[in-house]
């Protein structure tokens, strides 16, 4: 079956780096985009970036442009996330999710936690 397996999270301060997996399985990776997506504390969702798994183009949220870096490992069948300069206001449940760059996700991981704080 479908699963999406995220890895990663923790508690950093500010200035850190964290590294996010998503490990996908039970579909053919290339047929998808596949998303970070995070919910802040507030309960607002927004999508962080995004990448093409069959041709590796990768997209950002302006918040994040310059610091938050999307790559994948299709033999491995992995997505990374890596975030430098981590902020307070990075800290959210991230999610990986399966479907489409231009916003529509059709199945979702059961999210990691990062907090940024001192």
């Amino acid at each position: 079956q479908v699963q999406l397996v995220e890895s990663g999270g923790g508690l950093v301060q500010p200035g850190e780096s964290l590294t996010l997996s998503c490990v996908a399985s039970g579909f053919t990776l290339e047929d998808y985009d596949i998303g970070w997506n995070r919910q802040l504390p507030g309960g607002e969702r927004e999508t962080v970036s995004c990448i093409s798994m069959s041709d590796g183009m990768t997209s950002y949220l302006d918040s994040v442009k310059g610091r938050f870096t999307i790559t994948r490992d299709n033999a491995k069948r992995t997505i990374y996330l890596q975030m430098d300069s981590l902020k307070p206001e990075d800290t959210a449940v991230y999610y990986c999710a399966r479907g489409s760059c231009d916003g529509i996700y059709t199945f979702w991981g059961q999210g990691t936690q990062v907090t940024v704080s001192s």
